[in-house]
């Protein structure tokens, strides 16, 4: 069973949200919050597997809110936006969260990213990512990380990892660099590992914060 907590500072989207997400045998919804300091406290006591967190709330807000749930360890966190270009899905993507969904997205692809943040993906495409990144690394309103954090990969795993941020599966890198898929998730578990990233959508953002991967590139 995956315990949900659904942050939202609207009631009629938390019915809503409960409503589907209610209706599936696999999901439990164990609390609701109207804002980020309330979903805090509930993710510390209940300790859900995921937490559907607005991003735009009073008191505070979802960026926040999932830094804070996030580097405590209480739960994985899925956010929700009602603009896929939004600076604080890009912050929120930059605190931990473990992707995003615009408001409109169909109940079964909202089902089917919360299984998979659930199980420990993330759901955020990196050519998705890599839009928003473009908007906000590329009007210069983020500043760029010391490209010395790469300096622990090998020449390989750098080669990866601008193919992973320029949105490349598994299977479409193995092809490109003659490798087989098995050996390119090797790959991509190792960059994570050195670089003390959670998921894919962290990799890909350093990838451009350093430099690595440029935004508009090809």
């Amino acid at each position: 069973m995956i315990s949900v907590v659904v942050v939202d500072d609207q009631e009629l989207m938390r019915g809503g949200l409960r409503m589907v997400l209610g209706a599936q045998a696999d999901i439990e919804v164990v609390g609701e919050a109207g804002d980020g300091a309330e979903a805090i406290r509930l993710a510390a006591d209940l300790r859900p597997d995921v937490v559907l967190m607005d991003v735009r709330m009073p008191v505070l807000d979802g960026v926040e809110a999932t830094k804070q749930i996030v580097d405590a360890g209480s739960a994985r966190v899925l956010v929700m936006t009602t603009f896929d270009l939004d600076e604080y899905v890009y912050a929120a993507l930059q605190n931990g969260a473990s992707g995003f969904l615009l408001k409109d997205t169909p109940p079964d692809h909202l089902v089917s990213a919360l299984r998979a943040v659930a199980s420990g993906e993330a759901v955020v495409s990196p050519s998705v990512t890599r839009r928003l990144l473009d908007r906000f690394i590329g009007a210069g309103n983020q500043p760029l990380r010391d490209a010395a954090v790469l300096d622990a990969l090998t020449d390989r795993e750098r080669e990866v990892l601008v193919l992973i941020a320029k949105g490349l599966s598994n299977i479409e890198i193995a092809g490109m660099l003659f490798l087989s898929e098995a050996t390119v998730k090797t790959h991509v578990g190792r960059i994570l590992s050195k670089l003390d990233l959670r998921d894919r959508v962290q990799a890909v953002v350093l990838a451009y914060e350093t430099g690595l991967a440029r935004p508009g590139a090809g």
